[in-house]
């Protein structure tokens, strides 16, 4: 269980992963050595799995989000599919989902070119895929990693694992 200090914490790290130690000190009212004591603790508990710059996707040429639902041949081919998939540059995340198709993947492409390139030489190819339906994003509305950690973040205002504050 997380106490409210934690959880603050974990809010100011998933606007800034890049904060000085010494700003979150300032913001919790601890010590910088208490923080990074806490922090350390967060990351040993499985609260935090890591931390990564996002990258602006025009800069690299990569505008065009596409969706991808894989179907494969079969159910043993179910792993074997969903790893070549992973393995994939392109493929930003993959879920493996129910319904009639398998998989659901967020791919990163400069064009529709490169779109068809990667489905007709990378993805289709893949031993077990029988189907590949896409669906290009025209706009992003919101796309984040960051996860709701408290009431007040989720739609749904269920009880997060936190530990109320003592009075």
């Amino acid at each position: 269980m997380i106490d409210p200090v934690g959880v603050q914490i974990l809010k100011i790290l998933q606007r800034k992963a890049r904060i000085p130690n010494v700003e979150v000190a300032r913001q919790v009212g601890m010590a910088p050595s208490a923080v990074l004591e806490r922090i350390r603790k967060l990351e040993h508990q499985g609260y935090i799995d890591g931390y990564e710059v996002r990258l602006n996707p025009s800069r690299f040429n990569r505008r065009m989000v596409v969706f991808a639902w894989v179907h494969p041949q079969s159910a043993a081919a179910i792993e074997s599919v969903g790893n070549r998939l992973a393995a994939l540059a392109a493929v930003q995340e993959i879920h493996y989902v129910s319904g009639a198709d398998a998989f659901l993947a967020k791919l990163r492409v400069a064009d529709t070119r490169a779109l068809d390139q990667l489905l007709r030489e990378k993805i289709r190819p893949i031993e077990g895929v029988q189907t590949v339906r896409t669906h290009i994003a025209l706009s992003t509305i919101k796309e984040s990693a960051h996860i709701p950690i408290d009431p007040d973040d989720s739609p749904d205002r269920g009880k997060p694992n936190v530990k109320p504050e003592a009075h």
